[in-house]
């Protein structure tokens, strides 16, 4: 198994450290890594696993700005399908002028979109994977979300098996897949019994149903659909949405960061003043949550 460059067209202004730096301390140990502007991680694709590192295009192709990744999977035929899915994952090619036109109108976010003018919103290489770790951040802070997605993938992931060669420092699992979790056990994970419930609902819809996860429906039906799940509330499918199913309108409401974020005068909106403050937002209400998790500093936001 030969590692493979790539260079990735990116659609500039494109903030490639903002990522970075939003990934990193939500890296599932084991399963991703973060190094500096490097972001690596494991797949299971075509039945084989394999890694993938993506950060600066350290080969040059693409001059400066260009971001790269080197590819480690034994069929070679699935190179592309991974770079397009890399592409879809990272928001390579979003023309963001409309969004800046727009969010450049508000008072709220002009400036941070001046600060921050190659801001994307960090999507997810496995959706379900990123569901489930939306569902262990419900009411705890990203450390300790990491932490508990960290102790899922060790408990139920299978080790990481590749055909030659060690694995990249800080990745030894790949995540569990839906069908993996079905039964997960609260004593085992040390998390609240509904909580594992909420995985295990999770996992069987997503093994029943597996369009749930493929982007096909409009966003206020796959909200409701998430929705209806035991234990995953409104922020929690927005969550999803915006991450997992790249949905540019999937808005996080009841997010404590957004409405710290949001207050005027120190005094923060209620989840109604939110929604409404919102609207001018739209369609791209998603990216406008990015900037105002980024002004807090990138410390809340699952």
């Amino acid at each position: 198994m030969n590692d493979t460059h790539f260079p990735l067209a990116v659609h500039q202004p494109f903030d490639w450290p903002l990522i970075a730096g939003f990934l990193a301390p939500r890296c599932i140990p084991g399963v991703e890594a973060g190094a500096g502007l490097a972001y690596r991680r494991t797949i299971d694709l075509g039945g084989r696993h394999g890694t993938i590192e993506i950060g600066p295009d350290r080969a040059g192709e693409r001059g400066e700005g260009a971001l790269g990744v080197t590819i480690r999977h034994p069929d070679a035929a699935l190179h592309p399908a991974i770079v397009a899915r890399l592409g879809r994952q990272f928001d390579l090619m979003t023309d963001i002028a409309a969004i800046q036109t727009q969010f450049a109108q508000d008072a709220l976010l002009a400036p941070m979109v001046a600060i921050r003018p190659g801001l994307r919103v960090p999507g997810a290489w496995d959706p379900f994977e990123l569901a489930v770790r939306a569902i262990l951040g419900q009411q705890v802070s990203v450390a300790a979300a990491t932490t508990l997605a960290g102790r899922v993938a060790t408990l139920y992931g299978a080790p990481l098996q590749l055909d030659d060669g060690p694995p990249p420092a800080g990745l030894s699992r790949v995540f569990p897949t839906p069908a993996a979790l079905v039964a997960a056990d609260p004593g085992v994970l040390r998390i609240p019994t509904k909580r594992a419930e909420t995985i295990a609902g999770l996992a069987r819809a997503a093994s029943a149903e597996p369009g749930l996860f493929e982007g096909r429906l409009p966003l206020d039906e796959l909200v409701a659909r998430l929705d209806a799940l035991p234990g995953i509330g409104p922020w929690t499918a927005h969550y999803i949405a915006m991450r997992a199913l790249r949905e540019p309108d999937a808005f996080p409401s009841g997010d404590l960061g957004l409405r710290k974020a949001m207050a005027v005068a120190g005094v923060l909106p209620s989840f109604k003043e939110m929604d409404a403050r919102a609207e001018a937002w739209r369609p791209w209400r998603a990216y406008a949550a990015l900037h105002l998790w980024m002004s807090l500093g990138g410390s809340t936001g699952g």
